[in-house]
């Protein structure tokens, strides 16, 4: 069977583990019946564990109940940038085995939902654990918003990201990030209403800043060159500009000055919302 999953980008500045956005960039896994395990990768992370250690073998296995399987990856998602690669893969291996509930698995295998609710319903999403099971609400999207993604050529995984998050908050940062959500939301549902504020955070991304020095320079410039709003992928080091209509080149042309400007390797491009989230069967073939 044959899925595929978009990336994602969460947390959106102040939407810690809660917000995330599906972007137009996928994932495909294929797994067909073998007489023993076979793993094959192509794209983004090819040849990093092309064995019975790969994340995708690992839940692919678990949801056949047994190894005799070929399992092939292609990826356009770069690993380890705050792109949701891994939720993304899981959702995919575990539609292409058979699974009833990617994303049960997929958010299992994060330790938090956000990224595989998004990578499986698509949109802009908010989502969070009730007991043992993950809720999802698909949340309103404006459909004339595109998105400016700066990849640096470095890598930061989650786990390291998140050892920089100190283990409790003040109230008043808490209530920041809550008012600043607002906002948020309301500018992501209308363009309009998007100002550089709604992204602003005091959870996560000023401790995580020393991980990537140039990120706080790269942001302002994002803004400087006319995007709405702008923050952190995910856990990094990726950054996400917000833009309205036939703004993303102006804010695409900044990021890539910023970038040379800065002493930053990487690339930036232009990516819009993916609608879609999980395709199961040979509608998914197009998508890479």
């Amino acid at each position: 069977m044959l899925a595929s999953a978009p990336a994602s980008s969460a947390n959106l500045g102040p939407g810690f583990d809660t917000l995330a956005l599906a972007l137009e960039c996928y994932i495909q896994v294929e797994v067909e019946p073998a007489s023993k395990l076979i793993v094959r990768t192509e794209g983004e992370g090819a040849g990093l564990s092309d064995n019975a250690s790969h994340l995708a073998a690992k839940v692919a296995v678990d949801v056949a109940g047994h190894d005799r399987l070929a399992i092939t990856v292609r990826s356009s998602i770069p690993v380890a940038r705050g792109m949701g690669s891994s939720a993304a893969l899981a959702a995919a291996a575990a539609a292409a085995a058979g699974s009833p509930d990617p994303l049960a698995i997929a958010a299992a295998v994060d330790g938090h939902p956000e990224n595989a609710a998004a990578s499986v319903v698509g949109g802009l999403v908010g989502a969070c654990f009730i007991g043992d099971h993950v809720r999802v609400v698909r949340l309103p999207l404006d459909e004339e918003l595109e998105f400016v993604l700066i990849n640096p050529d470095r890598t930061l995984p989650t786990s390291s990201a998140r050892k920089a998050l100190p283990s409790q908050i003040a109230r008043e940062d808490a209530v920041f990030n809550l008012s600043r959500m607002s906002l948020l939301l309301a500018g992501l549902a209308d363009y309009r209403f998007l100002s550089h504020e709604a992204t602003e955070d005091r959870l996560h991304q000023s401790y995580r800043t020393p991980m990537f020095p140039e990120s706080a320079d790269l942001l302002k410039a994002l803004d400087r060159a006319g995007a709405r709003a702008s923050c952190w992928s995910g856990a990094g080091p990726s950054l996400l500009a917000i833009c309205g209509p036939g703004e993303a080149a102006g804010v695409l042309k900044g990021a890539e000055a910023a970038l040379t400007e800065f002493g930053v390797e990487g690339k930036a491009s232009v990516l819009r919302a993916d609608r879609r989230g999980l395709v199961v069967g040979e509608d998914a073939r197009g998508l890479i």
